[in-house]
């Protein structure tokens, strides 16, 4: 059996069932390029301050590379036994380096170690799933310039409202993402604490430099309580409650465009490779990739209160329960990440259907809005104008006809302020053109704010 890091003070055997109970290797293995980046930067701290010699640091700097690429390239062997990545790695490190290696250690405990791994892994997947959201607008606002002249049903209640144009939709996402990219930005103030060197729970009496390491490995502060450091994670649980929102987007995204492509709906045509078909019916063309889109989004959510519940009655410091903290961390990174590599591509390749999209786009009395909005400008009370216009629409919802098909003469029987160039604003076209406040869905109010969006993502 391989000897245990803490086995100095056991005389008996492991019971190979709680090696494999309480073996993380299996899931933290992912960890070992930050674990190694840390290490090195430990072991040059330990040289600047005299804990160890220029050579010992060469060579253990240059051991732990070596032992990186080998982790890299698959040909380093992982036992259960040594419970973890870092073990794995110092056990390596002694079985090359001897006492060299057993120095490595020096004023650090796995406590504050895991916490600077998982410090440095989150910062890393900041950046990731930032440029993916970052990928995913360019790709709503790249189609924008060619969807400008395409008006679409707005619905609230999922019933047909106001018209809009349909780039309006694309950027209403890119807002949303937008926020995403803030809240990581500003997790990231809080992930970016370097703990190193907080030991176990109580700091250290050797002399060492922890903001030597925090300089090294880039973070912006270091952590001021000892006894805070190996039992906080609330980094990991902001993180991963950003990754929950991430994905509750993306998931409303799915849901929408999933309506949208139905025989029902009719507005979106899919791309072949992002769309899979029946077993038994040969006409089915099955949103299956945004429909899981919208189902991974129940494990993302699910992570947080996983998290939640995992630290709600820890006492300080590290207590193992905090093990688990990773499998919901990864779980949620992995499933987020997945479907925003996939996202670009369904929408650069949708296509509307906008023959169908405009020969349905008079249904619904879309331009009821723009017409008692036409009355108020006539003097009309707002109370009042909403009454009359609800009248109208009543008249033609009986004699199957729509507001734009009524006369002057008809009209005028409703609001005598009505004049001839109420026919302006009638029509779901007209109405979309009537709307011109600022972040409106017309065409110049949503041509200003794809402009912008064009030169804050720098597209062409």
């Amino acid at each position: 059996m391989t000897a245990k890091a803490w086995g100095g003070r056991f005389e008996g055997q492991t019971d190979p069932r709680v090696e494999r109970f309480t073996e993380s290797i299996s899931f933290d293995a992912r960890l070992a390029e930050v674990d190694i980046r840390g290490s090195t930067a430990h072991a040059r701290m330990l040289a600047q301050v005299g804990l160890l010699t220029d050579d010992e640091c060469q060579a253990i700097c240059t051991t732990l590379a070596e032992i990186g690429r080998e982790i890299a390239t698959g040909q380093f062997e992982f036992k259960i036994e040594l419970e973890d990545i870092h073990m794995h790695i110092e056990s390596a490190l002694i079985a090359r380096l001897g006492d060299i290696g057993r120095k490595l250690h020096t004023a650090r405990s796995r406590n504050d170690q895991v916490a600077l791994d998982l410090r440095l892994y989150v910062r890393e997947a900041i950046a990731r799933i930032d440029g993916l959201l970052g990928e995913l607008q360019a790709a709503f606002v790249a189609r924008g310039g060619s969807d400008l002249d395409c008006i679409v049903p707005g619905y609230t209640h999922l019933q047909r409202a106001q018209p809009v144009v349909v780039v309006h939709y694309w950027l209403a996402y890119c807002e949303k993402f937008q926020r995403d990219r803030e809240r990581l930005a500003d997790c990231l103030k809080r992930v970016n604490i370097s703990p190193l060197g907080a030991a176990a729970l109580a700091g250290t009496s050797l002399p060492i430099d922890r903001n030597c390491t925090a300089k090294l490995l880039g973070f912006s502060e270091t952590a001021a309580n000892s006894l805070d450091v190996s039992s906080d994670r609330d980094f990991v649980i902001e993180f991963v409650s950003c990754l929950a929102l991430v994905a509750v987007h993306l998931s409303a995204w799915a849901e929408e465009w999933i309506l949208w492509c139905t025989t029902e709906f009719g507005y979106l045509k899919l791309p072949d490779a992002y769309t899979t078909g029946s077993s038994i019916m040969p006409q089915k063309r099955n949103p299956d990739v945004l429909e899981l889109i919208r189902g991974k989004s129940a494990r993302v959510i699910a992570a947080v209160s996983q998290l939640l519940v995992l630290v709600k009655g820890l006492p300080l410091a590290y207590n193992r329960d905090l093990q688990e903290d990773k499998v919901a961390l990864f779980d949620a990174y992995d499933a987020v990440a997945a479907c925003l590599e996939l996202a670009p591509a369904i929408v650069a390749g949708a296509a509307l259907q906008r023959e169908r999209i405009a020969r349905r786009l008079e249904e619904g009395f879309l331009d009821a809005t723009a017409l008692m909005e036409y009355l108020i400008r006539q003097g009309v009370p707002m109370r009042s104008g909403h009454e009359i216009v609800g009248r109208l629409v009543a008249l033609c919802e009986a004699q199957q006809r729509r507001l734009a098909e009524l006369s002057l003469v008809e009209l005028q029987a409703a609001c005598p302020l009505i004049a001839a160039g109420v026919f302006d604003v009638l029509g779901a076209r007209n109405a979309a053109a009537a709307l011109v406040s600022l972040g409106s869905g017309g065409p110049a109010a949503v041509s200003k704010q794809l402009a912008h969006w064009q030169a804050r993502l720098k597209i062409e």
